[in-house]
């Protein structure tokens, strides 16, 4: 806790911790007033676990997630994204892999290396069993920067970067810290993946893995204040991860200024499946995704689209 005074959300939790059926949701100033105390350290912690499990049984509404969405932009300096290219796109990487290989960074170099800048944001850690995609990136000769300065000095220079949360936002990241604790995600695990890390126009993949995120997702960017152009492509993760599967062509949704258009569809089954890495290999995901890059294995076709879509979201020439 810090010096400040404690805030106190006894009248809060009065609202959201009836469980399912019987909460209610907060309104905007309520919720932003809750989640700036947060994540200025203010909330003591037995409250917050209270109200991180809260909101994990009763889900946030999209006024909810706007209003937290401003709390956590309020407690980092945006990027400035390079002069003389695109506008960048951003990738949030929080889950890592298990099952199948971690190809975060594969579609990060791709992009790059068409001359779009790419910020990858995520964590150091992406729990047990998994690869995460700061170990690949390492392998890949793309070490995480150590600061916003430095994410921008790698933009300019490489076009891609990836910066840890604690170096853009030690207050998010210390939010993201409390599942050691609770033993679950919490609301930031939401939040950081709708992050806008930049000052002017930025591109977002966001990614859901539950059906209903879809929903609550959809009707927030539907209001243009939430996906302002060249706003944000939504679509199914890849256990998490804003790549796509690289098995099956996923649907992927678009919204800019809250117009809503549909870019891709689903389509049934496999479309090719990439040879098999270690789970637990970041090296060897690292040689596979260098082997993709050279030309020696051919990209993944639903990887390939993923490509194409976010060039054409972009405004960009095929």
């Amino acid at each position: 806790m810090t010096s400040a005074a404690p805030f106190a959300c006894a009248p809060l939790l009065k609202i959201i911790a009836r469980g399912a059926k019987g909460a209610r949701a907060l309104s905007a100033d309520e919720t932003r007033t809750l989640f700036d105390a947060i994540l200025a350290d203010r909330v003591p912690p037995a409250e917050l676990g209270g109200v991180l499990i809260a909101y994990r049984i009763k889900g946030e509404t999209p006024v909810e997630l706007r209003a937290m969405l401003d709390a956590a932009h309020a407690t980092f300096v945006p990027l400035a994204a390079p002069a003389d290219a695109s506008p960048p796109v951003v990738l949030p990487s929080y889950n890592g892999a298990r099952k199948q290989p971690n190809l975060t960074p594969l579609l990060a170099l791709l992009l790059a290396r068409d001359g779009i800048p790419v910020l990858v944001h995520g964590q150091h850690h992406s729990g047990a069993n998994r690869v995460g995609t700061q170990a690949i990136f390492a392998e890949l000769g793309h070490p995480a920067c150590h600061s916003a300065t430095e994410a921008e000095v790698a933009l300019s220079t490489r076009r891609v970067a990836y910066l840890p949360i604690a170096a853009l936002s030690p207050a998010l990241e210390r939010l993201l810290e409390m599942r050691a604790s609770l033993g679950v995600r919490n609301s930031g695990h939401t939040v950081v993946k709708l992050l806008q890390p930049f000052a002017g126009p930025a591109l977002r993949l966001v990614n859901f893995t539950h059906p209903e995120y879809r929903e609550t997702l959809s009707e927030l960017f539907a209001d243009a204040a939430s996906s302002p152009a060249p706003g944000v492509l939504l679509a199914r993760g890849t256990e998490g991860e804003p790549v796509a599967d690289a098995r099956r062509q996923s649907a992927i949704e678009g919204f800019s200024d809250g117009a809503y258009r549909l870019w891709q569809s689903a389509e049934e089954g496999a479309t090719g499946i990439p040879p098999a890495l270690p789970s637990a290999d970041a090296a060897a995901t690292a040689r596979w995704i260098e082997a993709v890059l050279a030309g020696e294995i051919p990209v993944p076709a639903p990887v390939a689209r993923q490509v194409e879509v976010i060039r054409q979201a972009l405004g960009l020439p095929e």
